[in-house]
């Protein structure tokens, strides 16, 4: 069956489901800001794909959910025309050993799921998965069902493979969705992607994100690496080109402005030590974003009449996405 088909919102969701919608059917994307969307939730994040790391603070079922994303990914960049970066090269997990705690912690309350667990690692082991971390740490732990993808790769590609499908795109306009339609215009289904842009609709809150983008030359790890702090805990994802994204897991506040000095001081400072090569690294941009949350941390997708509305992916929306739109998109007749 050939529908007419309005996906709302273009941040990591609506792309997903424009990606898969755009094969069989006609596909609207509307998206209230412009074809950057900047302040997508998707755009800033690390886009570490990690249900075992995750599992310490999500419920299992989730953290499987995540490792059926991670078999997805793969196919969903293969279908696009641009080169993207995807990795599953596992996450390491270290700490100073002042921090041995956190990091003992961390470990007890890993989810050993679907035959997947964490590897407890010594000086040498962590040595011989990162030699540029030797002498460093002491201790550490590996998930080696792990990846990451390169979001900002992502977006690009995604745009141009929609564009080449022939989607229509309605740009810098705010949405209403009302009695099964879009801005008074039918259609026979509507996907809702909007994120926070539901707000008004559904008991969302925004839980704040900071990121910061290096090139770092002097630096080179070969997969994610996340520092047990107690104070800051971070991680550090190598992307292509000797660049690097490192951030902190979650602020609870719905303040949606620029990084402030203190977190950014934080970011670099940890990110140093780990490595000393940070210190010589560009700083080519510092973002901040607000992920969509609703109360119990966990996200939903319902269907009222013509409409699916998909929304609080929280800080597991790399991680979980391709699972969520496809319940979703399962849901059309």
């Amino acid at each position: 069956m050939f529908y007419n088909i309005a996906v709302v919102g273009f941040g990591l969701a609506g792309r997903l489901a424009a990606l898969e919608l755009s094969k069989s059917h006609h596909v609207t994307v509307f998206e209230a800001t412009d074809e950057h969307t900047q302040n997508s939730a998707g755009k800033v994040a690390a886009a570490m794909l990690a249900p075992l790391a995750e599992s310490v603070l999500c419920e299992t079922d989730l953290a499987i959910m995540g490792l059926n994303s991670l078999k997805r990914w793969p196919e969903i960049v293969s279908e696009l025309e641009d080169e993207v970066f995807y990795q599953q090269k596992g996450t390491l997990v270290v700490a100073h050993q002042q921090d041995k705690g956190d990091l003992q912690s961390f470990s007890q309350r890993i989810k050993p799921i679907a035959g997947h667990s964490a590897q407890a690692l010594n000086a040498q082991q962590i040595t011989q998965l990162e030699p540029e971390l030797a002498n460093r740490f002491n201790q550490g732990v590996f998930l080696p069902c792990e990846g990451q993808i390169d979001n900002q790769a992502f977006y690009k590609a995604s745009f141009t493979m929609l564009n080449k499908r022939k989607v229509k795109f309605v740009f810098n306009q705010r949405v209403s969705i009302q009695n099964g339609e879009v801005n008074n215009r039918p259609f026979d289904y509507i996907i809702d992607c909007r994120g926070l842009g539901a707000k008004a609709d559904k008991p969302l809150r925004g839980v704040r994100g900071e990121v910061a983008r290096l090139h770092a030359p002097e630096v080179n790890l070969t997969r994610p690496v996340r520092l047990m702090h107690p104070r800051y805990p971070i991680y550090i994802a190598p992307k292509p080109n000797n660049e690097y994204v490192i951030g902190a897991t979650e602020i609870e506040s719905d303040d949606s402005g620029p990084a402030t000095v203190r977190s950014t001081l934080e970011l670099l400072s940890a990110a140093y030590t780990v490595h000393s090569g940070f210190a010589e690294a560009r700083l080519l941009n510092i973002q901040s974003g607000l992920r969509p949350a609703l109360k119990s941390n966990r996200p939903e997708v319902l269907k009222e009449g013509n409409v699916i509305s998909i929304n609080g992916l929280y800080r597991h929306g790399y991680m979980l996405g391709p699972a969520l739109v496809k319940d979703a998109l399962s849901k059309i007749e």
